[in-house]
Order: C-alpha cells, then structure tokens, then sequence
C-alpha cells in the first residue's frame, strides 16, 4: 500500500516538472503526508493538465458521508476497472500524484523500520490516482483522490508486498488521457501498457513519520 508520501519541491518547480496550465494557490512543501489532508492533484482538462489541492481518501459521488475516504486511500490496480468505489472514477477522473519519495515500513526482527523510497536522482514523479467530486449536505464540493498500488519492482519488493503505480514520464498523458473504450479487452491493454515502472532506491529514516503532525526536514533525513 502507500500510506504516506512527500512533496518537497515548491510550487515553481511543480508547474515546471508536470506541465500545468491551470494553478491553485495555497500550496507548501510537505515532508509527511498522511491520508485525509490534502494535496496537490494532476488532472486532464480539454487536453491540457490542471492542478487541483484535493483530500487523500476518495470519497465516491454515490457517498453518504464523508468518512469513507479514510479507508480508500489507494486502489489495486488489479481490480480497478471492477470495483464499485472506483470503477467510475478510473474511466473518467485518473490523475497523476506528484510526489519525490514515498514511505514504506519494512518488518524487522526489533520491530517495524521506516524505509523512504525514492528514485535514484532524487527527482519527483507521479503516482498514477484517481479523483472524484462528492458534495456534502451542505452543498460543499468536495474533490479527493486515491493512489494506485502494484507488485513491487525488484529493488522494494523486501520491503513491503505492494508499492504505488509510478509512471515513467512518457506515460503521464497516457494515463490522463488513454483510455478511450470501456470493454474488458481495452481496459486489459490500457493497464498493460502501464508496465515497466522506473527504477527506485530506498534508505531508513526516522520513525518520526509514523506520527503524521511531524511534517519537517527531519522526516526524510537517512538514519
């Protein structure tokens, strides 16, 4: 799974990386986040990429609350296409996460060690998402977002069973803007296509990220 994340690039470098038109203010760098708060968000409008802050845990549009969101923060991308919460969500609302290291906790023999994964030239990347737009009781419209997960490459499978769907840069528009029919057979070729994730390293930090209100450089500092 992907149960925390960084982003610690400004708001000018994130524009330049991935290419937005269209920006919303109110952004900082993040060493730490956890699900339910919020963050930057990709999208595809009319061709072009947009960012949006949404809320980590996708809340559904059938929704009758707001509480589900907490319990999916990340989808499997075996059964995306299938799953109710978010079948509806992957033909018509994928985004990209912008992130430059994910955590990840590796069982050792004195307990569970945080791992901060990360690509090899420290550079961010995107997580293949998807979003959605809920309105509450009160008439708030609400977007949020869950991550794809997948089998980990080589160089993370010791550590933990799943990791995030990190898409080559080449498959950023792919993703946003692909998938065209929705039978089975078209679907099955779009997620393969997806295959052939780019290469990561990873390195122990502190367990000052398994409380999310630490959110400081300590938080990504190697131990």
């Amino acid at each position: 799974m992907c149960g925390r994340y960084s982003l610690i690039i400004g708001m000018e470098q994130l524009v330049k990386r991935f290419g937005i038109d269209g920006v919303e203010n109110g952004w900082i760098p993040r060493y730490n986040v956890a699900p339910t708060q919020t963050m930057p968000v990709v999208i595809g409008h009319d061709g072009n990429r947009e960012l949006r802050i949404m809320y980590w845990g996708l809340i559904p549009f059938w929704a009758q609350d707001k509480s589900i969101g907490s319990r999916l923060i990340n989808a499997r991308v075996e059964t995306v296409a299938e799953k109710p919460a978010f079948k509806h969500a992957f033909r018509r609302r994928r985004c990209l996460i912008p992130a430059d290291g994910y955590y990840e906790w590796q069982k050792t023999e004195a307990g569970k060690q945080p791992m901060r994964i990360v690509r090899p030239d420290n550079e961010p990347f995107a997580m293949a998402g998807l979003w959605e737009q809920w309105q509450d009781p009160a008439g708030n419209l609400i977007l949020s977002y869950t991550i794809l997960t997948t089998t980990p490459t080589a160089s993370v499978k010791y550590i933990h069973s799943r990791m995030p769907l990190i898409l080559n840069p080449e498959q950023e528009d792919y993703w946003l803007f692909g998938l065209r029919g929705t039978s089975s057979v078209e679907i099955d070729a779009f997620l393969r296509n997806l295959s052939s994730p780019p290469d990561l390293t990873s390195y122990p930090v502190s367990t000052r990220v398994n409380n999310p209100r630490n959110d400081d450089p300590l938080c990504i500092l190697p131990v």
